[in-house]
């Protein structure tokens, strides 16, 4: 006869299942599909949390001057309810990336521009990674520096758009995607058009992912975003279990707990 197989159940967290968490800027702009923002993005769940007085126009154009506390407490918050890992919607956020880690001593993914010296590594010899931005003229070397990446990297913003950055940096209640579509093809264009030997363009901007496959199509480039980042972060969180034999016939027998 088989032996009764333990099940206990190891508790720890307020909340389960969702191993990444979001710190989300306050903002009232539409969040379409695609937007990291909007749950419908996610082939997984995830914890949102908003940190009050994060505007777009304070974090973008002021380096998110006196918000550092709101986003210690904001990070520690979402682990204390589960998340095992966490990231940010604004890639202007790389400026708290080491703070941020040293806080809440899980695994801190709070920029796409992160993602910069690992494409470059992708990419033939003599190409070089170039960036898609809101705010040109706000993203300065100490963002990239703190990324990780080479300050030098080639950057242009939606600035010179009618839509997109007006919109965001706004706060706006209105978007015309459409419009705001043109505004990053405009801004991709601009960007190879400017600096040589461009092989593939980074997004700044979370709110640019539900237009990089229309980016990628347009300049014939690989597109990284917060998208192809988080996924992959969250892959490291939570390695797919593709069962047996690798995973081992009894993986779900014995006490349980998620970490």
């Amino acid at each position: 006869m088989q032996s009764e197989v333990s099940r206990i159940a190891h508790g720890g967290k307020a909340l389960y299942g969702a191993r990444v968490g979001i710190l989300m800027l306050e903002t009232r702009f539409p969040r379409i599909p695609g937007d990291m923002g909007n749950g419908l993005t996610w082939p997984f769940p995830v914890l949102y949390k908003v940190v009050p007085g994060a505007t777009p126009d304070r974090v973008v154009r002021h380096k998110s001057e006196g918000l550092h506390n709101a986003f210690l407490d904001a990070a520690a918050e979402l682990v204390q309810l589960g998340a095992d890992g966490i990231t940010t919607t604004c890639g202007f956020l790389s400026l708290f990336q080491r703070e941020l880690a040293a806080h809440v001593e899980v695994p801190v993914a709070t920029s796409s521009l992160m993602q910069i010296p690992l494409v470059e590594r992708l990419l033939p010899p003599g190409k070089r990674v170039g960036v898609l931005t809101v705010s040109a003229a706000s993203l300065t070397a100490a963002h990239f520096l703190a990324a990780g990446a080479d300050p030098e990297t080639p950057v242009a913003g939606t600035e010179a758009g009618r839509e997109f950055t007006r919109v965001l940096l706004n706060n706006e209640e209105r978007l015309d995607a459409a419009a705001a579509e043109r505004d990053i093809l405009d801004a991709g264009e601009a960007l190879v058009a400017g600096h040589e030997n461009i092989g593939a363009v980074v997004l700044e901007c979370t709110n640019m992912t539900p237009y990089a496959r229309a980016l990628s199509e347009h300049l014939r480039l690989p597109v990284f975003s917060i998208y192809s980042f988080v996924t992959w972060f969250q892959a490291g969180l939570a390695p797919r279990d593709f069962g047996p034999p690798g995973s081992g016939q009894s993986r779900f027998l014995g006490e349980w707990h998620e970490r």
